[in-house]
């Protein structure tokens, strides 16, 4: 069965992620266009680094939990019928052991060279302004996709979804855009579409299966349900 599993920050919240927004719609401190957006990094590039350095930090001190490691055990048996395209920029997919990944906000241990445009792998800090290890200019940047720029992937994901027998949104707010019309678009190609939330999100009413709860109860116990119907 093709499927499409979309994650947001509510499945890596369980493992200590900070959100990136909370209530107050501040992100660890921080108004969002201070640290989020292209004319923020432009006015104060090294507030943005040293933040984005801070949160590289904070994710290498997590560990997957109990929903990333449920994802990769269902890959594990989809194989390529699955692909995970994740909002989420930490690494725990992969270090659950997920395969086909899809990060369409970007990743904190990529930088992005503004003068080659290469995106290597960066596990270290960018605020002291480390050369590119293409070319050597010292113009790296988060590879994070902010406010006003296009996510990546964009076109395999949405081939994906006009294929897909089976979508589900794990951890997702629907609040952000293109990521929360993923649900209309699979359903109009004819995929039962399921979500698996803490709470309904903007749009719950769109699914036809809901579960509700913390993602380390709901996605085991989903996937492993799923799987069974396989035998």
């Amino acid at each position: 069965m093709r499927t499409v599993i979309l994650t947001g920050a509510g499945i890596s919240a369980e493992s200590g992620v900070k959100t990136f927004r909370d209530s107050g719609g501040l992100w660890e401190g921080h108004d969002v266009r201070d640290v989020a957006t292209p004319e923020a990094f432009e006015r104060d590039p090294l507030l943005v680094q040293r933040f984005y350095d801070a949160r590289r930090s904070q994710v290498r001190s997590v560990q997957p939990n109990d929903a990333h490691l449920a994802l990769a055990r269902l890959e594990a048996e989809l194989g390529d019928d699955l692909l995970l395209v994740t909002q989420n920029v930490d690494d725990l997919h992969e270090r659950a052991g997920s395969q086909r990944v899809l990060h369409m906000h970007g990743e904190l241990l990529r930088a992005r060279c503004l003068t080659c445009g290469e995106r290597p792998g960066w596990a270290d800090d960018l605020a002291h302004a480390p050369p590119c290890p293409a070319c050597g200019e010292p113009r790296l940047r988060p590879d994070i996709v902010w406010f006003g720029e296009v996510p990546y992937h964009l076109e395999e994901i949405q081939e994906a979804l006009f294929a897909c027998e089976l979508f589900a949104a794990i951890g997702t707010s629907g609040e952000v855009y293109p990521a929360a019309g993923f649900v209309a678009v699979a359903a109009a190609a004819g995929a039962r579409t399921v979500e698996l939330n803490l709470k309904a999100s903007n749009v719950t009413d769109l699914f036809d299966e809901v579960h509700t709860g913390p993602a380390t109860a709901t996605v085991p116990r989903w996937a492993d349900a799923l799987l069974a119907g396989r035998g």
